[in-house]
């Protein structure tokens, strides 16, 4: 009959187990995130990036109107690439922060990701 330790009522071995199924639950979870993907745009949608859920940058791209020859301004399109991977990335860690929270309920594990 197991009493469990002081303040910490229950089956040890239940526990285990359970953290043991939410270790490869959050295995997967890793493991998948790469196929997750979010868009971040900029310029109303001028510069457009998409981002895995590994953080790899899969694709950029911009308007015609962006790189017109008669009116190019580097400045301002370094400037819409980094705002448009910028939000990319703010919506891949989102993603993959609500599926973590999907396998630990809600439990936040931070440097997970």
């Amino acid at each position: 009959m197991s009493k469990g330790f002081k303040g910490f009522p229950g089956n040890m071995q239940g526990l285990m187990k359970q953290a043991q199924q939410m270790q490869q639950q959050l295995k997967a979870t890793q493991d998948n995130a790469v196929n997750l993907t979010a868009e971040g745009s900029a310029g109303g949608g001028m510069v457009k990036a998409v981002m895995n859920g590994k953080h790899k940058l899969v694709s950029i791209s911009l308007e015609k109107d962006v790189v017109d020859p008669n009116n190019l301004d580097i400045d301002m399109i370094q400037d819409l690439i980094i705002a448009a991977v910028n939000e990319a990335s703010e919506k891949v860690q989102d993603a993959v922060q609500a599926e973590i929270e999907k396998v630990t309920g809600g439990l936040s594990l931070p440097g997970f990701i």
